[in-house]
């Protein structure tokens, strides 16, 4: 059948040694379609400028065909959508980036061409307070942005706990992989894994028996950065692939956004670098993502306080009433009103927001929902 054909040309394309997402677009844009890249002769090929010799005769190795014909199969039989550059509905943010996939592999349920994507990434040895920040942020980032999507790469650390924190939050997460759709890696993952595939989905642009090498790890990377608004780094030492995906995003004009650290925390080098660098924005809490994308919250028809108000403690239940009272305080303003240290406030105020009944803003200053 002609669109089997098709298929197949365009998973083909990506398969040629040496031909990169920029050359292979180059290229069919010379030839006029994917189809006569394939049918042209080797005599022909070297001929278009920067072709060359040696690629010309990758061009001209028909096996990948037969490889792309395989792979074809498979994803018609898992129900696997494969995305070319030149579809209509490619994802406009990556459309955008010169060096993005020529074609990938998406299983899901999630709009890649949603209003709102915020990609989340940090270290593997996430410490508690990043995973703490994780939940803090996306959760209150979920209750005024339903339509929200969090993208990572289902890694350990930083990444997984971002998965979690939106599913535990009801909003999509995406997976973006290092690998094909035969391998969840790590195995221990599995479970949020398919999670996330009735939640979000999937995405890879690596045949489906491709294994998590290692350079698969940092190509993936351009994916992360380029299918969304932003990026976040939660957590990062002065090195790793949290900060190589911040620095893509930002060769794409993306917003970069970083959550600052304590000067003696190796785990927040490179965060607090990129912050020093301005090479991100500095972010406390969900209202300065609001801020930094001009994400303007939607109101709920039936406001959760509502429903959780006589679950509130004695002090959860003045603060809620002195937010409502006076619009909006800073922490040092609630602190005097009701003499309460900060320590102690800080942790109502944290749990406050995660019940969904208030909100943090740029300044540290909080307001109900």
């Amino acid at each position: 059948m002609p669109e089997d054909i098709s298929l197949k040309h365009k998973i083909a394309l990506g398969l040629i040694p040496g031909i990169g997402d920029i050359n292979a677009r180059k290229l069919v844009s010379y030839m006029g379609s994917v189809e006569a890249v394939f049918h042209e002769s080797y005599r022909n090929l070297v001929k278009i400028p920067g072709i060359g010799t040696s690629l010309a005769r990758y061009i001209s190795d028909r096996s990948y065909l037969e490889i792309a014909e395989r792979e074809a199969e498979y994803v018609s039989l898992k129900n696997i959508k494969v995305y070319f550059y030149l579809d209509n509905d490619y994802p406009f943010r990556l459309r955008q980036c010169d060096d993005s996939p020529v074609t990938f592999f998406y299983k899901g349920t999630s709009d890649l061409n949603s209003l709102k994507i915020l990609s989340v990434v940090g270290t593997r040895n996430a410490t508690s307070r990043g995973r703490e920040n994780c939940e803090k942020i996306i959760g209150g980032l979920a209750g005024g942005h339903p339509d929200l999507i969090i993208v990572s790469g289902l890694a350990y650390g930083i990444d997984i706990a971002s998965h979690k924190a939106a599913i535990s939050n009801n909003i999509q997460t995406i997976a973006v992989l290092a690998h094909g759709f035969k391998t969840i890696y790590p195995s221990v993952h599995r479970p949020t894994a398919d999670t996330i595939l009735r939640n979000g989905g999937l995405l890879s642009d690596f045949l489906s028996d491709a294994l998590p090498e290692r350079n698969n790890f940092i190509k993936r990377n351009r994916i992360i950065a380029g299918i969304s608004d932003a990026t976040l780094v939660i957590e990062s030492g002065i090195k790793g692939g949290a900060l190589i995906t911040a620095d893509i995003a930002n060769s794409y004009n993306r917003d970069v956004l970083a959550v600052p650290g304590r000067p003696d925390d190796q785990w927040s080098a490179g965060c607090n670098n990129l912050i020093k660098t301005s090479k991100a924005a500095l972010v406390e809490n969900a209202g300065d993502i609001e801020y930094f994308l001009n994400w303007k919250p939607e109101k709920s028809a039936v406001p959760l306080q509502k429903t959780l108000f006589s679950d509130l403690d004695d002090k959860e239940k003045s603060i809620y009433e002195l937010l409502s009272a006076e619009s909006e305080m800073t922490i040092d303003a609630i602190c005097r009103k009701l003499d309460l240290p900060v320590f102690k406030l800080s942790s109502i105020l944290l749990q406050m927001e995660f019940k969904g009944l208030i909100k943090c803003y740029p300044g540290n200053i909080y307001r109900t929902v």
